[in-house]
């Protein structure tokens, strides 16, 4: 397994590369494939001292990425918090694995369908339209509508972008507010 620790606005010592490699050598135990693990260490400029230390860890394990990211008084506490959430991450994980087949076979007898609902608007208002701020490039797997559900889970998100080969397009796996899933399946016209 592979850690690298960074630092932004703040210097890491070895004391702390060992710290962060002997909590992630503990989350090993519960994900043996754990491939790569990177640590991201920053110290924010802020008044409030409550969420100056910021740490957030990313873990890659055969193809499946697990993140999580918390900000505290202290960069140690910081890193305690990540993992906790990283392991309770690893133990849903777990046990989706397991109930994957169940919910495969509830998920195959109903349908997604995307439900697009536009705000409505007076005819004397008029709408202000935002402005892009960022743009972000990542790559899109080929993977199944129920891997693609997982990830999106996993992540914490409420969107995921992926490849279906079922389909051979990009799509869109979306969390509802009723609870529901949908999926945004694009064709042109």
């Amino acid at each position: 397994m592979k850690v690298m620790v960074n630092g932004r606005n703040l210097e890491i010592t070895e004391y702390m590369r060992e710290y962060v490699s002997k909590k992630v050598d503990r989350l090993e135990r519960y994900l043996p494939q754990i491939g790569e693990v990177r640590a991201d260490l920053n110290q924010n400029m802020t008044r409030s001292a409550d969420d100056r230390f910021t740490a957030q860890i990313t873990i890659w394990a055969n193809g499946q990425i697990l993140r999580a990211e918390e900000a505290t008084s202290d960069i140690f506490a910081s890193v305690d918090a990540t993992i906790d959430k990283i392991s309770s991450q690893i133990r849903r994980f777990k046990g989706r694995r397991f109930e994957s087949k169940r919910r495969a076979a509830h998920a195959g007898a109903r349908e997604l369908e995307p439900v697009f609902e536009s705000p409505s608007t007076e005819p004397g208002e008029t709408e202000e339209l935002g402005y892009i701020i960022r743009r972000k490039q990542f790559l899109v797997e080929p993977m199944g509508e129920e891997e693609a559900l997982e990830q999106m889970e996993l992540l914490g998100h409420d969107f995921y972008v992926f490849f279906n080969p079922q389909t051979n397009s990009i799509n869109v796996i979306y969390r509802r507010r009723d609870g529901n899933y949908g999926l945004l399946i694009p064709a042109t016209g």
